[in-house]
């Protein structure tokens, strides 16, 4: 009896010994394939731009071809669900947002935990988002927007990036704020959300700056005001939204990066210290003040951190303005 235990203990030693041997191995040969960074949003929008960006400098730096690869659908949680379930040996990672920790209060079932089943890396920027409306819209500021809306209830529409992300609950708190009503087209993403919005098939849109800004710029779209706390270095001539009177409005946008939760920890490591490196260098910055994002590049225990505070903050939000998805 105490030779067969005295075996198995011996056998398990061996066991451990042989995994915790391994792990440092696949520390060492990591990447060994190409890394696919996973954008729950079509081509074109700024958590696409933001991939694209890094994925460039990474390339060079980490010795690996750096893939974006879009997965749209569902506010952003069909790509978001597909990392989830992936390998996790820091190959395949997502570039996450804000409407990640918002889903979580909004869907009523969702197929992971944002908070349980994501290892934050980093933040890579904030962006802020902007209340646009096309050039034929007679509305030339917030107030006259508001009295056009109210002009004609339920006549006007916004778009935004899905149901359950940013937009969409910007879009509802603007109402709740202003006693307006109007409706809300969600599509998969700022490429055919901006083209309505050019095109005149939709009133107006909270998007984030970067995807709107040249046609604010062109005069195609005008830009009323932007919705966070303060106002954007791309568009310093346009006030916030608390300053044209809806007081203590503040919703930006986050972009950052998660693994999959199991991914050895040396690994997620040496995926921040890369990341960040890109992220403060000048060539990067530079590149983020052209599309309107303040570059961040934080530790992955601040991202978690901020990730933990905006789900509390939005679960009250998304109560308070009663959206929920089935």
């Amino acid at each position: 009896m105490q030779k067969n235990s005295l075996r198995r203990h011996l056998v398990g030693a061996v066991a451990l010994a042989a995994i915790t041997g391994a792990l440092p191995a696949l520390a060492d040969t990591w990447p060994s394939k190409p890394i696919t960074l996973v954008v729950p949003f079509p081509a074109g929008g700024t958590t696409d731009v933001l991939a694209r960006a890094l994925a460039e400098k990474l390339t060079l730096s980490l010795g690996q071809p750096v893939i974006v690869e879009s997965k749209p659908g569902a506010g952003a949680t069909l790509g978001a669900d597909m990392v989830a379930k992936s390998r996790p040996d820091g190959h395949t990672l997502l570039v996450g947002a804000v409407h990640h920790t918002i889903a979580s209060s909004v869907y009523k079932k969702l197929p992971y935990d944002f908070q349980k089943d994501f290892a934050p890396i980093t933040t890579i920027a904030l962006v802020p988002n902007v209340l646009v409306v096309n050039a034929a819209t007679p509305a030339k500021n917030v107030a006259e927007l508001v009295a056009l809306l109210k002009a004609k209830p339920g006549e006007s529409n916004y778009g935004s990036n899905g149901n359950g992300t940013a937009q969409h609950l910007i879009g509802t708190q603007f109402e709740n704020m202003t006693g307006t009503n109007f409706g809300h087209i969600p599509y998969k993403g700022s490429g055919p959300l901006t083209t309505d919005l050019l095109g005149g098939q939709i009133t107006m849109s909270f998007d984030t700056v970067t995807p709107v800004l040249p046609h604010i710029k062109a005069g195609k779209l005008r830009a009323l005001a932007v919705t966070t706390a303060r106002r954007s270095s791309a568009l310093p001539d346009v006030p916030t939204l608390d300053e044209a009177g809806l007081k203590g409005f503040n919703i930006g946008t986050w972009f950052g990066v998660l693994a999959p939760v199991a991914t050895p920890k040396d690994v997620l490591a040496r995926l921040n210290t890369e990341m960040v490196k890109v992220i403060q260098s000048p060539e990067f910055r530079k590149r983020m003040d052209e599309i309107g994002a303040e570059p961040i590049g934080n530790s992955a225990e601040q991202m978690a951190q901020q990730i933990k505070a905006e789900t509390e903050k939005f679960a009250k939000l998304v109560k308070d303005a009663k959206v929920v998805i089935e």
